[in-house]
């Protein structure tokens, strides 16, 4: 009998796991339990690819066998050597959550790693009546302890495609993420897919990466170039093997240009529909040109937000945005390939997926990709730089030229005393960490959000300052009611890739993007946009741009020219290009602390982050019980934490210098000592006297002492 009841609730608790909401429900319950799992495993059993299938290790002859049921494995790109990645429900990507707009959403979270501590951020949820719901660790909650539950209760809102994903350390990137689509309150209409994109590497984890990212990457004995985007910027060290969707994808060997037969992710459609592709870019790093072959792609919103309809050959996508393209399966019956290529110049950086028509055989696509001509170019959306090489016949449409179809009333009017104006650099200054305005992100030690009188800890550290790095605790403050001008920027001697910058806690309305200057004959970056005066070293390539304004000063305080007043889009990440710069607004309408971060993984954890305190007085608290945390060093009193409270980056460099600073001072202490000794001597003939009836004095004393008292 208790096997049968624990059966029973185990299948009760898998149906939850896996329940969709309907239309009626008021509340959607779900429970995510996180883990790790190896790629490339079935039940302790290896598997291996071919032909498009898996099978068991020992499988010697694989025309008589039956594969290996491909959804009870993580393919990831096929590699036989299982990498460790982490799961949602046993799954990478993890289930996706389904939701209606203003259902609330409660999500139980379950922290089964076995050393690790574990939040889930809600990317693209505003959280307007839940700041602490956020899932940023030491911002808006305590991190999950391993064998924790946690559970998450928020608004569904706004509607659109979003994700979740974990917000600690590289987890997001080893495989801790999923689609949150929260849908109009409605009937659909149309028929769905969701696909998630992301970068990988085979033989190691997201934190071996980040950690050879820091201190260096080598092939061998040799170090590693970085790697080129097509406009000549540099990307960061992160070894890239194969591009996944949906967790599946198939490593391309660059000697033979060959792949491994891995299985692909199959998208299937009926002939004469059109589809509802939802794209998700949850990678580390790198951007996705993403094209269907023999389609063409109609891109509809961005970021869960609608814009005005673009048809395209294919559209750009970078780690944490989202696009909806509407897909019409008017082709013959046939299977396609999905193309996802990454903006790297000399490297097979790609992934692949199936388009299959119902009716289609059951075999691999031998579909090309569009040839851009002179008389039929290709149209690509939301490039990171202004112009594609002339020989490619390609033309780009930045983001700076969508338009947005909202009916909200964008912040175009600015009342006297209600604007605030703030300029951010995003870069990596020389051989720094990533950092804005040169302050690289220092983690608080307690949340921030819900135990604000425990912290303090400006950036007025003497190491801050216009041509300096220092660390500290980044943060602006904003006034709740004023519309917000952030002026994003990529500039000086920091500059390189493009990033996208994610606010969380706000939508924002894209109101200009500017563009650095390209060679018009080999579209290779020549040089910054000169509407921002970096300041500081006179020569501008030099310059750390920590302290950023407009060169014209008229454009100050909301008076820029060519802002989209009417109809701007709106998004909730958007990448400033290398050189140039970006102008958001937002309505402060939502009190609390939310973070503002490169969405690049590496540089996030680096320290490219600030705080954005909003009108923290006025945030609501949080429920009953909420769990608080701190650090404890102070035992006796006598200790002040804040002082021990130091920086976690390249802790062995630091115990280095301390160690020499401790080996100088001692031996100038010594050698102090030493001279001051014979000077005494010098100055004292009786000097040996004097020890010795000190000596003899001591030893008459200890001659002397009671017996029981030895």
């Amino acid at each position: 009998m208790t096997w049968w009841l624990i059966f029973l609730s185990t299948v009760f608790i898998r149906t939850l796991m896996c329940k969709e909401c309907t239309l009626e429900d008021t509340e959607c319950v779900f429970f995510l339990e996180v883990d790790h799992r190896l790629t490339m495993m079935r039940e302790g059993d290896l598997v291996y690819p071919k032909e498009g299938n898996i099978y068991k290790y020992d499988v010697v002859n694989t025309s008589n066998a039956v594969p290996v049921k491909i959804d009870e494995v993580i393919t990831a790109d096929g590699w036989e050597k299982p990498r460790l990645i982490g799961a949602v429900n046993g799954k990478m990507p993890g289930p996706a959550i389904i939701v209606y707009e203003g259902q609330y959403v409660v999500v139980h979270v379950k922290n089964c790693l076995i050393n690790e501590a574990l939040t889930i951020h809600w990317h693209g949820v505003t959280q307007k009546e839940s700041p602490w719901m956020d899932g940023v660790p030491f911002v808006t909650q305590c991190p999950i302890l391993p064998g924790q539950t946690f559970t998450y209760r928020f608004k569904a809102e706004p509607m659109g495609t979003h994700f979740y994903h974990s917000h600690v350390g590289t987890q997001s990137t080893m495989g801790i993420f999923g689609a949150l689509i929260i849908r109009e309150r409605k009937k659909h209409d149309m028929d769905e897919h969701i696909m998630t994109i992301q970068d990988y590497n085979h033989d190691w984890d997201s934190l071996m990466s980040y950690m050879k990212d820091v201190y260096g990457l080598y092939n061998g004995r040799t170090s590693a170039s970085p790697p080129r985007a097509i406009d000549g910027t540099e990307f960061d060290m992160f070894h890239f093997h194969s591009g996944l969707i949906n967790g599946r994808g198939r490593f391309h060997d660059p000697e033979t240009g060959t792949h491994n037969n891995a299985p692909l992710e199959c998208f299937h459609v009926q002939q004469g529909k059109s589809y509802r592709f939802r794209v998700i870019a949850v990678g580390i790093m790198h951007p996705f040109r993403v094209s269907v072959d023999n389609h063409s792609l109609l891109i509809v919103a961005s970021d869960g937000h609608s814009i005005e309809p673009i048809a395209a050959e294919s559209v750009i996508i970078s780690p944490g945005e989202t696009f909806d393209i509407i897909l019409a399966a008017n082709q013959i019956v046939s299977n396609y390939l999905i193309r996802a290529e990454a903006l790297v110049v000399g490297m097979n950086h790609k992934t692949e997926a199936i388009l299959r028509y119902d009716g289609a055989i059951l075999a691999e696509p031998n579909t090309s990709k569009k040839k851009c001509t002179k008389t039929d170019r290709c149209l690509v959306i939301n490039c990171p730089f202004s112009i594609f090489p002339p020989s490619q016949f390609t033309d780009c449409l930045t983001f700076n030229e969508i338009k947005g179809t909202s009916d909200n009333e964008p912040p175009s009017k600015i009342e006297e005393g209600r604007f605030e104006e703030y300029f951010l650099n995003f870069g990596i200054p020389g051989e720094n960490p990533a950092s804005v305005n040169g302050k690289v992100f220092k983690t608080p030690t307690v949340p921030v959000l819900t135990q604000s009188a425990e912290w303090y800890f400006p950036c007025e550290e003497p190491a801050c300052g216009e041509e300096r790095v220092c660390k500290c605790t980044n943060s602006i403050n904003i006034k709740n009611g004023n519309v917000v001008q952030l002026v994003l920027t990529n500039m000086g001697l920091g500059k390189g890739m493009p990033h996208p910058i994610h606010l969380h806690g706000h939508v924002f309305y894209v109101m200009k993007m500017g563009y650095g200057k390209y060679n018009r004959r080999t579209a290779q970056f020549s040089r910054d946009n000169l509407d921002i005066n970096c300041r500081g070293n006179i020569d501008r390539e030099q310059s750390y741009c920590n302290n950023p304004t407009w060169s014209n000063p008229a454009w100050r305080n909301g008076n820029v020219p060519d802002l989209e007043l009417d109809r701007p889009p709106i998004k909730d990440t958007v990448v400033i290009p290398s050189g140039g710069y970006v102008v958001i607004r937002f309505l402060a309408n939502n009190p609390g602390v939310w973070d503002l971060h490169c969405h690049m993984e590496i540089h996030n954890i680096e320290g490219m982050r600030l705080l954005v305190n909003e009108s923290l007085s006025l945030a609501l608290r949080p429920p009953k019980g909420f769990p608080e945390c701190r650090s404890f060093t102070n035992l006796r009193g006598e200790l002040n934490t804040r002082e021990l409270e130091d920086s976690c980056m390249k802790t062995a460099d630091v115990t280095v210098t301390v160690y020499w600073i401790a080996v100088v001072v001692l031996s100038v202490l010594l050698l102090v000592i030493g001279i001051a000794f014979i000077n005494q001597a010098r100055r004292n003939p009786d000097c040996r006297p004097c020890r010795k009836s000190f000596h003899d004095k001591a030893q008459k004393e200890h001659e002397h002492l009671p017996v029981e008292s030895m």
